[in-house]
């Protein structure tokens, strides 16, 4: 799991307040050293109860991210894109436009302080995204992310790809980073690293299944299926 943690309590109180989390969708590209600031700022205001949760919905420039674990060899290609370190567990990923990055900003407190469940909760989520446009997205023991299989089972050609990547960072038990779904991205730029450190198998999109969704109607998908998992309301 790609996970983060940072000063978080041994034991959290756990309290269920039922507020519905803030849904926002950014229609510009955000920067990724801006996205990183705003969610630091909201961290804090949900932790002083200053501010609501957040789901937030955006695209990023083309660029790399490293995570905690990433390794100086999984980046190919340093100066295709600008790369970035971030506090989020897992090594490097690919964010750019077509690719549809949700933010996730909520207090555990409030959702029984079990970090693994709100990991998992983060893939199945993804899965049931997916499964709105008839893909079948799947968890891999060992694998970070949500994977599909490409070819008949049994085929020796058959292999999979990753769609969806989770990384999180988890600060007194205020959550933030999240998932990202590949939609219709430039699969070509995922080539200047090791995406995740995985070497035996690709990524692949929504678009390069054969499936042409918008990001509107992806989004649409994301905050049903998310009310859905999460048991909570959202608002705009």
């Amino acid at each position: 799991m790609e996970i983060n943690l940072n000063n978080a309590p041994a034991s959290p109180v756990i309290q269920d307040e039922g507020k519905p989390v803030k849904w926002q969708i950014s229609d510009d590209l955000v920067d990724y050293p801006g996205a990183v600031a705003y969610m630091e700022e909201r961290v804090q205001g949900i932790r002083n109860q200053t501010a609501d949760e957040m789901v937030w919905l955006l695209e990023h420039p083309p660029l790399y991210s490293a995570g905690t674990s990433a390794a100086p060899d999984e980046l190919v290609d340093p100066d295709r894109f600008p790369v970035f370190k971030t506090g989020r567990g897992g090594r490097y990923t690919y964010h750019g436009p077509g690719q549809r990055v949700a933010y996730v900003m909520l207090d555990l407190k409030h959702r029984r302080g079990d970090v693994r469940q709100f990991v998992h909760d983060l893939e199945e989520w993804v899965i049931r995204a997916l499964a709105q446009f008839n893909v079948t997205g799947e968890r891999r023991a060992g694998r970070v992310g949500i994977w599909v299989r490409r070819g008949a089972t049994g085929n020796p050609v058959a292999r999979e790809d990753k769609i969806g990547a989770i990384g999180v960072r988890v600060r007194k038990w205020v959550t933030y980073h999240g998932i990202a779904i590949n939609v219709d991205p430039a699969l070509d730029h995922f080539g200047g690293i090791i995406p995740c450190g995985i070497t035996d198998h690709g990524v692949t999109s929504l678009w390069d299944l054969g499936l042409t969704p918008t990001i509107p109607e992806v989004d649409t998908v994301l905050r049903t299926t998310f009310e859905d998992v999460f048991q909570v309301s959202t608002k705009s």
